[in-house]
């Protein structure tokens, strides 16, 4: 039978970050969207996190590789994952996907997110683009 772990308040998960080795500052971007927005970094990896309408954690952007202090997307194009923010995409090396599953498992574990199977197994893509079955209905 599975637990049910108690949701932890925005202030709880702020402070347990804290505790993990996160380095958790003032979220620039997310500032614009969200008041009190935070970036969540570590590995170099990043996340930004705020605090919903009832107390909990709202996950604003998805886990991503630093780049140029931009959090990136990650594109799964079939033969290669890459890297992609606004500005620059660059091909992932399996040091960066495993430091973005390392960083998003414990981000989860420390806001009190379910943990999904085909997540624990490895890195998952934010955006899958296969070149061969683009343009066809």
């Amino acid at each position: 039978m599975a637990k049910i772990a108690p949701q932890r308040s925005f202030n709880d998960v702020l402070s347990v970050l804290g505790s993990q080795r996160f380095d958790v500052a003032p979220a620039h971007e997310g500032a614009k969207r969200t008041p009190n927005a935070f970036q969540v970094r570590k590995y170099g990896c990043a996340a930004e996190i705020a605090a919903a309408p009832d107390g909990s954690v709202q996950l604003l952007a998805r886990p991503g590789w630093l780049l140029n202090g931009e959090i990136s997307r990650l594109m799964d194009r079939g033969y290669q994952k890459f890297l992609k923010t606004s500005h620059l995409e660059i091909p992932a090396t399996a040091e960066r996907l495993r430091a973005i599953h390392e960083f998003t498992e414990e981000l989860n574990n420390a806001t009190g997110a379910t943990s999904l199977y085909n997540q624990s197994l490895g890195t998952t893509s934010d955006v899958y683009e296969y070149d061969r079955v683009k343009g066809r209905e």
